[in-house]
């Protein structure tokens, strides 16, 4: 396919080089590096299939996260070629989608404080964050709850359902309860949103001893460990795929928390590690 780009090119046909090479999903710039024989360009050769190689198995990691596990592949790249390498080939992706409200905070419930600002947090099950997102399908509209460990970023909990009400996030309360025990003192933050504020939802908190604690109305980013998780999942998983219904996208989105945010994808407040290998090794498992 090269050869005949460059017999097109050669030939005056290269006033659509552009169109040939989308059409061929090859990078222009490789076919005009073949013509000058850029020594540079062959000097990349075996770095560019390394980092081709983590980017077919991780396509929005960013330059940092493609470093690191470079060298967990033991591939000592630095950043500044891993960048520039990457955007030659067309690799950095920027991901913007439009959000759909699911924060319902004018209700007549209890708001309560917001215990997790200011926390030092220095072990798991200290801080358990929640929070609730839209998730498009084709039919019918879906939406995900999911409850984080704050300290290792882990999804503990999770539910997805066509439904909003306060059956939602309690359900994946109770998968977080499964998963783990509650220590003392443990606090779970959310927004005010109707869900967490209603009295099942409190009440079921604070039955096993867990404190709650809301954000400031309005303000995301008191819940940002939450909002960044949302933000993984939809570019890594959601947006790149298209579910048949309901028990699809649970099977899927399920498949991408346990065995690849959970599992596998590196974490740069962890120390690029994955937050399961992370609580391993304070576990002293690992």
């Amino acid at each position: 396919m090269m050869a005949l780009l460059i017999q097109e090119y050669q030939t005056g046909y290269g006033g659509a080089l552009t169109t040939l090479c989308a059409l061929a999903s090859i990078n222009r710039l490789e076919v005009y590096r073949h013509l000058h024989h850029d020594p540079a360009y062959d000097r990349d050769k075996e770095a560019r299939g390394q980092i081709g190689a983590v980017v077919r198995d991780w396509p929005l990691y960013g330059i940092q996260k493609v470093t690191h596990e470079l060298r967990r592949r033991d591939h000592r790249l630095n950043h500044k070629r891993v960048y520039r390498i990457m955007k030659e080939c067309n690799w950095l992706h920027i991901n913007k989608r439009k959000r759909k409200k699911t924060t319902q905070s004018d209700h007549e419930h209890a708001i309560f404080p917001n215990l997790a600002r200011g926390m030092e947090l220095t072990g798991l099950d200290q801080l358990w964050v929640a929070d609730i997102t839209y998730i498009h399908l084709v039919e019918e509209d879906a939406y995900l709850a999911v409850i984080l460990d704050a300290y290792s970023r882990r999804c503990i909990g999770w539910h997805l359902s066509a439904s909003l009400d306060h059956s939602l996030p309690l359900k994946a309360l109770e998968s977080a309860l499964r998963t783990r025990e509650v220590s003392s003192g443990l606090v779970h933050h959310s927004d005010q949103g109707v869900q967490y504020a209603c009295g099942e939802y409190v009440d079921r908190l604070q039955s096993v001893g867990i404190r709650p604690s809301m954000s400031r109305k309005g303000i995301p980013q008191d819940n940002a460990k939450a909002e960044s998780f949302f933000k993984t999942a939809k570019c890594e998983e959601v947006y790149l795929n298209e579910y048949l219904g309901i028990a699809d996208a649970r099977k899927q989105i399920g498949r991408f928390i346990e065995k690849v945010y959970n599992e596998a994808r590196l974490h740069s407040a962890l120390g690029f590690m994955p937050p399961c290998e992370f609580e391993a090794l304070l576990s002293g498992t690992r």
